[in-house]
């Protein structure tokens, strides 16, 4: 199944994911195949599963019982990256081709 290249800027941007190459649009390719096999399973007579947010105007908390704690520091030695004592994340809104650029290596693929 190919992707189209208004679905690909939509998964981009949703997922901050860059499908510059060939291979990224293969991959999803794949992918999206993949999970094309759930529309074999046969659904029928089986009801929806339950969310816990759905028809629900109230959420009843557990009690919060610390068993551990002052942990900071080993917790950070986890990180690949940090500032002071605040893990750093990927950078959001990464620049991405515009639909022109991508158009060509959609076509060979």
């Amino acid at each position: 199944q190919k992707v189209s290249v208004e679905v690909l800027d939509h998964l981009e941007h949703l997922a901050l994911v860059d499908f510059r190459d060939s291979e990224g649009v293969e991959r999803l390719q794949k992918a999206i195949q993949f999970a094309d096999q759930l529309h074999v399973v046969n659904t029928d007579g089986v009801e929806p599963m339950d969310s816990v947010l759905e028809d629900r105007w109230c959420l009843y908390l557990r009690e919060d019982n610390v068993t551990e704690g002052n942990c900071t520091k080993e917790l950070l030695e986890n990180a690949r990256e940090k500032v002071e004592e605040y893990f750093v994340a990927p950078p959001g809104n990464i620049p991405l081709p515009k639909l022109e650029e991508r158009d060509s290596f959609l076509q060979g693929s």
